[in-house]
């Protein structure tokens, strides 16, 4: 598979919303808004995926990261934000690992990264398009449920 279909598939193209734009106008007040039909928040969605971006941008990057012991462990207890500035950064830090891993595609993508585990590095960027890409529509659903979809700019 080339880059180019890496960089594509990062952001969705063909298949979902982009994991970006589908936190687009999401104010974060309602971030955190949980409901009976939801066992996480949009907060928490996100938070679970950067946990696992960041250990794939490890992994490519050719460390190995200890993994967690059990997944609970990659879910925060906190269901909102505390403020505005802390959902901004939060976004932010997603938004930039997605612009890391996009780099990342551009790099050759049949080098063992994971040797441990005899993994590519396009086999690391698939599972974390695969990832982001569960909890993209995670997301666009939650958003339904909680009055908060489309984003604005649909």
């Amino acid at each position: 598979m080339s880059s180019y279909f890496f960089e594509k598939g990062l952001h969705g193209v063909n298949a979902h919303v982009d994991p970006v734009e589908v936190f687009e106008g999401l104010r974060w007040e309602m971030a955190g808004k949980k409901t009976e039909n939801c066992p996480y928040s949009v907060w928490q969605v996100l938070n679970h995926m950067i946990f696992w971006q960041d250990y794939y941008l490890t992994l490519l990057k050719g460390r190995v990261p200890n993994p967690p012991e059990h997944d609970e462990e990659t879910w925060p207890d906190e269901t909102a934000p505390s403020n505005e500035t802390e959902w901004n950064n939060t976004f932010l830090q997603f938004s930039n690992g997605l612009k890391e891993a996009e780099n990342e595609a551009k790099k050759d993508l049949k080098e063992l990264r994971d040797a441990r585990l005899g993994r590519t590095r396009g086999d690391i960027l698939t599972t974390l398009m695969a990832h982001n890409s569960y909890h993209t529509g995670q997301i666009a659903l939650i958003r339904r449920i909680i009055g908060a979809w489309p984003p604005p700019s649909w």
